[in-house]
């Protein structure tokens, strides 16, 4: 008798209602991680090598059966997804990457918070919260990361963020993918950290020690401690591909989706502005803090301990680890 795979639930932000994620080839990815447990695995190389990454994206985004992925009005009833957000005329979306790549009209469908020291998300995703600090009760032991690893073992930035704070945010393939930026302040440092390309699935995270800091990445330190800065100290955001993201975009745009430019140190980044594109797939964008700067939202970090839902995360680590899905630029934090 085959193992039935366990539930994956979230709870919705804007209406608190408990949701059942619909996860994509579910069966085949956990499949494939359950005997690609040993990262030196001919397996585990294989499915998490840029070469199997690029094929599945060209199948799944380019090529015509990949068209069912964003299947018409159908999908996106079932999905939720309101395409007068859209950008362009819906029509125009005619593949599955254009598709995955849409422009939204983001200043009218995800407004910005009408008060000055808040931090924002940075996409439509799925949030969690926790501290590198033990004594709080968001401790959370390297369980997504590691942290020295995530931050290419950088020696400045490893003791800046030191006891600090820390958000994940996993963007489903079906949401829309471009990051906006959750601070504003000065680019103090921009670098990118080759990696692999592990699955975003919760079982297959769960499944690879750390998963997320072993993925090809790109990091950006922002310092908000300037005039017309947030005031959160210096925050770091961590754009880390998956499977079928083979590249992170840079492409800055202080107003819609116009002139986009590389970030760059010494550039000033406005909180709110589209930042980057994933091509294409599901991501994850992580955002750490420095100790004692912020406060996370009540209601995402009440969601985060709550045993009446059903989580990958709860199941494989034993402690409550409940997503809140939450929109772009929507506020998720205030400074102290």
């Amino acid at each position: 008798m085959r193992r039935r795979l366990a539930r994956h639930q979230y709870i919705e932000r804007h209406s608190g209602l408990v949701k059942d994620e619909l996860l994509y080839h579910d069966k085949i990815i956990n499949n494939i991680y359950s005997s690609a447990r040993e990262e030196r695995s001919v397996i585990y190389r294989m499915v998490t090598s840029k070469y199997f990454t690029d094929m599945l994206a060209y199948i799944n985004y380019d090529m015509p059966m990949g068209k069912k992925i964003s299947g018409g009005s159908g999908f996106l009833k079932k999905m939720g997804i309101d395409e007068s957000e859209f950008l362009d005329p819906p029509a125009t979306l005619n593949t599955s990457r254009k598709f995955f790549e849409r422009k939204i009209k983001y200043e009218e469908c995800r407004p910005m918070p009408g008060r000055e020291g808040v931090v924002v998300s940075p996409a439509d995703s799925r949030m969690l919260v926790g501290s590198f600090n033990e004594t709080s009760f968001l401790f959370l032991k390297e369980k997504f990361f590691s942290f020295a690893e995530l931050l290419g073992h950088r020696r400045r930035w490893l003791e800046k963020f030191d006891k600090g704070k820390y958000a994940v945010f996993r963007l489903t393939p079906e949401k829309y993918h471009y990051s906006h930026v959750p601070v504003s302040g000065v680019v103090a440092d921009y670098y990118e950290v080759e990696g692999c390309f592990n699955s975003c699935n919760p079982g297959a995270v769960a499944a690879v020690d750390r998963a997320y800091s072993k993925n090809r990445r790109a990091i950006t330190i922002i310092n908000t401690d300037v005039p017309g800065g947030t005031g959160a100290g210096h925050v770091a955001m961590v754009e880390v591909a998956a499977l079928m993201v083979g590249d992170i975009i840079q492409c800055y745009s202080e107003k819609g989706y116009d002139n986009p430019a590389p970030v760059a140190t010494g550039m000033f980044l406005n909180a709110g502005a589209v930042k980057s594109l994933f091509r294409p797939g599901s991501s994850v964008d992580i955002l750490l803090f420095e100790k004692g700067r912020i406060m996370f939202s009540d209601d995402i970090v009440e969601n985060s301990q709550r045993m009446d839902v059903e989580s990958r995360f709860t199941l494989h680590f034993k402690r409550a680890l409940i997503e809140t899905d939450v929109k772009v630029r929507s506020e998720i934090a205030n400074v102290k």
